[in-house]
C-alpha cells in the first residue's frame, strides 16, 4: 500500500478525468456495474455503517420515470446514458450494523438512539462519502461519471422509493450518470483553488 500508482492511473482517476455531458453509443454490461460496487463497499465509513444505496436505472422505462424530475439542463445527458444510478441515503441504516459493526455489540441501537438532526448528518456525510467512491471505482474500471444535484429529490423519492417498503426510508443525494463518455458538450477545464488557497497547516 506504500506504492503511488503510476501517472497513468492517476490522470485517469483525476487530472484527465472529466464530468461528461455526452455518451459514446457503446454498451456497458451489468457485470462491470456490480465491479464498481464491489471496489465502492470497501471504501471506509464511520463505525463500517455504510448507509449509502444505490438504485440503477438501465432501461428507458426506468429513466423515462426519472425525467419528470429532473431539471431541464439534465434531461438529454441522463436519458441518453446507458446507466443512471440514483445515489441515495438510507435512513434507517442503523438496521444492519449489528452485522456491519459486530466488534461493538448493540451498534445498532446506538445510532437508533441519536438525535434526529444527529443521526441524518452522519447519515449523509457517510453515503456521500461512499458516492464518491463510486465515482472513482467506475473511472477506475475505464467508465465515466457525470453526477447532477439539478433535480426534485421529494419527486424522485415519491417515484422510486415510497411505494416499495425495502426502500421507503431511502432518501435520494445525486444522481450519478455513467458510461463512455463523449466530448459533446464538454466544458473547458474549469480552474481549481490552489492549495494556499483552500488549505492551512497548523
Amino acid at each position: 500500500m506504500s506504492t503511488p500508482l503510476n501517472d497513468a492511473a492517476l490522470d485517469q482517476l483525476f487530472r484527465a478525468a472529466r464530468t461528461r455531458n455526452g455518451w459514446q453509443a457503446k454498451d456497458v454490461p451489468e457485470t462491470l456495474i456490480k465491479a464498481a460496487y464491489e471496489l465502492t463497499k470497501m471504501g471506509p465509513t464511520s463505525a463500517n455503517g455504510s448507509p449509502a444505496r444505490f438504485l440503477f436505472l438501465r432501461t428507458a422505462e426506468a429513466k423515462a420515470r426519472l425525467k419528470p424530475h429532473l431539471m431541464e439542463m439534465n434531461v438529454a445527458k441522463t436519458m441518453s446514458a446507458p446507466w443512471a444510478v440514483i445515489v441515495a441515503t438510507d435512513m434507517r441504516f442503523h438496521d444492519k450494523m449489528d452485522v456491519l459493526f459486530p466488534v461493538q455489540p448493540g451498534a445498532g441501537a446506538m445510532f437508533a438512539g441519536m438525535p434526529p438532526e444527529m443521526y441524518a448528518e452522519h447519515a449523509l456525510r457517510n453515503a456521500s462519502l461512499q458516492g464518491a467512491y463510486f465515482m472513482l471505482a467506475c473511472r477506475s474500471l475505464g467508465l465515466d461519471c457525470g453526477a447532477i444535484s439539478g433535480f426534485d429529490p421529494a419527486g424522485v423519492d415519491k417515484e422510486f422509493f415510497a411505494g416499495d417498503p425495502a426502500m421507503a426510508h431511502w432518501k435520494s443525494n445525486f444522481i450519478c450518470n455513467v458510461g463512455y463518455g463523449s466530448d459533446e458538450n464538454l466544458f473547458p477545464r474549469l480552474p481549481r483553488l490552489s492549495f494556499e488557497e483552500s488549505c492551512r497547516i497548523v
